[in-house]
This record gives C-alpha cells, sequence and structure tokens, in this order.
C-alpha cells in the first residue's frame, strides 16, 4: 500500500516529473502529482506524492521537509485522509440578525 504525502511549497516551474524525480532519492515512488489551477492549468505551488512504503514515507519526510528546493522551502508530511479536510461544513438553519424564525 502507498504511503502519501502532501508536498507544500512547491515552485511554480515544478512538473510531476521533477517532483517525482527528487522523491525517488528517497525510495520507490509510486505517483507524483503536482496540483494544478483547473481554469488555467498552472500550478498551486503544492502536490502529492506515494511512497511505496512507510518508511521510504519517512525517509522523504525527514530529507526534503524544510529543504529549499528549486528557490522555495518545501513543506512534507503525511497527507491527511480524503474527506478529512477543512471544506465547509453542511446544512443548518442560520437566524439572521433578528433571531428566531424568518418567517
Amino acid at each position: 500500500m502507498a504511503h502519501k504525502l502532501f508536498i507544500g511549497g512547491l515552485s511554480f516551474s515544478t512538473s510531476n516529473d521533477r517532483l517525482r524525480e527528487l522523491f525517488a532519492q528517497a525510495g520507490g515512488v509510486e505517483s507524483a502529482t503536482v496540483v494544478t489551477d483547473r481554469d488555467t492549468g498552472r500550478s498551486r505551488g503544492f502536490g502529492f506524492v506515494e511512497m511505496a512504503t512507510a518508511e521510504e514515507a519517512d525517509a522523504a519526510i525527514k530529507k526534503f521537509n524544510g529543504q529549499e528546493v528549486d528557490g522555495r522551502m518545501l513543506k512534507v508530511e503525511l497527507a491527511k485522509p480524503s474527506g478529512s479536510g477543512g471544506g465547509r461544513s453542511g446544512g443548518g438553519f442560520r437566524s439572521g440578525p433578528r433571531g428566531g424564525n424568518r418567517w
């Protein structure tokens, strides 16, 4: 099972291939993806790398977290599971400044 890492602080010129090549220094890379803006196609400055083993993921965190790469300081940490991100919480009725029911 691959171990997914969040990579923050990427240079906006970093490609998927460059990210894979970089993290291969710490072990087997299953996938490397730079997140891009859906409208412009430009990098958003972060990405995800899946390492083959937990040991390789730990090695990548130790090797690259806080390191300067392509002029930017990287933040490398285990990615949070899908669905646990900040996002908006749903539903519920919000009363206005008068309080109580709108009607």
